[in-house]
């Protein structure tokens, strides 16, 4: 089993910036790909940005440009720095990881965290 923790979302003017960091624990060697996956109001959660263990990053076209993945393998933490931002990456960001090759469909991700809340104020 792998538990994931989200933290670091908030309220931010639009243009500013945040940074998203979740942090693994558990059977973590197992993790293939972490990816941060968007829940818009109202809107089905689709995926932001993934990065595979061995650092190589992925990104959907709405926020390729502006959102940068990294990961701290020392502190097991994946961070999502989201710059730029517009009043439609408002909602519910959420931290996946995935035993298996598929990067963008959330049907690959088997570990889920609670998700951490993004407000862009315009």
């Amino acid at each position: 089993q792998v538990q994931l923790v989200e933290s670091g979302g908030g309220l931010v003017q639009a243009g500013g910036s945040l940074r998203l960091s979740c942090a693994a624990s558990g059977h973590t060697s197992t993790i293939v790909f972490t990816a941060w996956f968007h829940q818009g109001l109202g809107k089905d959660r689709e995926f932001a940005a993934a990065i595979s263990r061995d650092g190589d990053a992925y990104y959907a076209d709405s926020v390729q440009g502006r959102f940068t993945i990294v990961r701290d393998n020392t502190r097991n933490t994946v961070y999502l720095r989201m710059n730029s931002l517009e009043p439609d990456d408002a909602g519910v960001y959420y931290c996946a990881a995935s035993e298996g090759s598929e990067i963008s469909h959330r049907s690959a991700y088997s570990f889920w965290g609670q998700g951490t809340q993004v407000a862009v104020a315009s």
